[in-house]
């Protein structure tokens, strides 16, 4: 689906009439932002700092060592670490990212909310615990945000996605997958994607980014005026049955506010995936799995009879034989009667016409457990005359002739 503003196709026009090239639709524009990498990281956040200093510098320094204390103890009692504060030398080595949530810097006074990062490795080895994190098959992530009654996700960029790609998701145990909305994600991840069930197209985009199932958080905007409150209304759903796990609604006083009403749904969203996945209502949807590879049938080794007659035993005994019989079909009786006394020889599985010609030569195909010369003489015992040998050999019936010992003269004739 492509969507123009009214300028933008006029444009486009202008282009094709002069003989301008036009763009593909995925080329250029700006269709999402990149995701933080907190994966390897502990965060706490909302951590409130007041501090004085000489100078707006040095208060905001000040802030931040307090803030890196603070951060610190929560940390460890989160973890049972105790509590107990370390030297501002060891928190320097372990904090790997001040977050700025919000602050006001005064000529000697900073005041703040912050978010601290500290380095999971290095933190986990101080407090003595392991850093292992008990985390979710990864699960790919397309934002959908309504505003206007239109759906989006990376066909341009939205304020949710930019939400999605800011939340830092070191301390949740899902494993997101979340795509940047570059190269082909504006074609492949797309809102009617999410109403697809089709198990197979999943299965290929699902590869593409490397995870095992898809999120879909959804948010529909509702503005009551230009400029004034935004309520939203978010849903978190799950699969390519785009189920619903849980919805709740939101509310900011003014448009200004419309990014921290949509980072605190991102933080109320995972809450539900994750609470979901802890009494097991978000399981991985195995219909998304590759289909097993058929199993190798099984043949089972068939028991000897010891008590078949000799003459059958000699032909098994060797391997089968696929024989060409080649025969008179002067009529369709013939047929049926030729198939028919083969057979009956032992050691022949089976006998089928494959080449009919009635009134001239036919041709038989015979599966023969044995020797192909054991067949001539079986035939030639049933009262045929057999030329040729190996493969192919060529049958006909022997004509009724007189006793040797009876003169021709002393035959009448009825």
């Amino acid at each position: 689906m492509r969507i123009r503003t009214l300028p933008t196709a006029l444009a486009g026009a202008a282009l094709l009439l002069s003989g301008g090239a036009v763009l593909a639709q995925i080329e250029g524009g700006s269709r999402g932002a990149a995701p933080v990498d907190s994966g390897s990281a502990y965060e706490v956040s909302g951590v409130t700092v007041d501090v004085a200093g000489k100078t707006a510098d040095a208060a905001r320094y000040s802030g931040w060592r307090l803030a890196q204390r603070k951060a610190w103890v929560q940390l460890s009692n989160r973890l049972g670490g105790g509590g107990g504060l370390v030297s501002d030398g060891t928190l320097d080595s372990l904090v790997s990212g001040i977050v700025v949530e919000n602050e006001q810097i005064g000529p000697q006074r900073y005041i703040a909310k912050l978010g601290v990062l500290f380095d999971r490795t290095r933190a986990g080895s101080i407090l003595g615990i392991s850093t292992y994190a008990d985390r979710s098959q990864p699960m790919l992530v397309i934002p959908i945000q309504y505003s206007g009654g239109v759906g989006q996700a990376f066909e341009q960029s939205t304020q949710w996605q930019q939400a999605w790609a800011r939340y830092r998701t070191g301390n949740s145990s899902i494993d997101y997958v979340r795509p940047s909305g570059s190269g082909p994600d504006a074609l492949l991840l797309n809102a009617g994607q999410t109403q697809r069930p089709g198990r197979g197209w999943w299965r290929t985009i699902l590869d593409q980014y490397g995870a095992s199932d898809v999120l879909s958080p959804v948010v529909k905007l509702y503005r009551q005026w230009p400029g004034g409150p935004v309520i939203g209304v978010f849903e978190a759903r799950h699969g390519p049955d785009n189920d619903l796990i849980g919805r709740f609604t939101l509310r900011v006083g003014t448009s200004d506010g419309l990014p921290q009403l949509l980072d605190t749904g991102v933080k109320r969203i995972d809450d539900l995936y994750q609470q979901a996945r802890r009494n097991g209502s978000l399981r991985v949807d195995y219909s998304l799995s590759p289909p097993p590879e058929p199993e190798a049938p099984v043949i089972d080794d068939l028991p000897t009879d010891e008590t078949a007659d000799a003459n059958t035993a000699v032909l098994t005994g060797g391997a089968g034989s696929s024989i060409t019989v080649q025969f008179d079909t002067p009529a369709a009786n013939a047929v049926s009667s030729t198939e028919a006394a083969l057979r009956a020889i032992p050691g022949v599985r089976s006998a089928a016409t494959t080449s009919l010609a009635l009134g001239g030569v036919s041709l038989m195909r015979v599966a023969y457990d044995g020797d192909p010369a054991a067949l001539k003489t079986a035939l030639e015992a049933r009262g045929y005359q057999v030329f040729g040998s190996g493969q192919t050999i060529r049958i006909r019936r022997v004509s009724q002739l007189l006793p040797p010992d009876l003169p021709a003269d002393n035959v009448t004739t009825g």
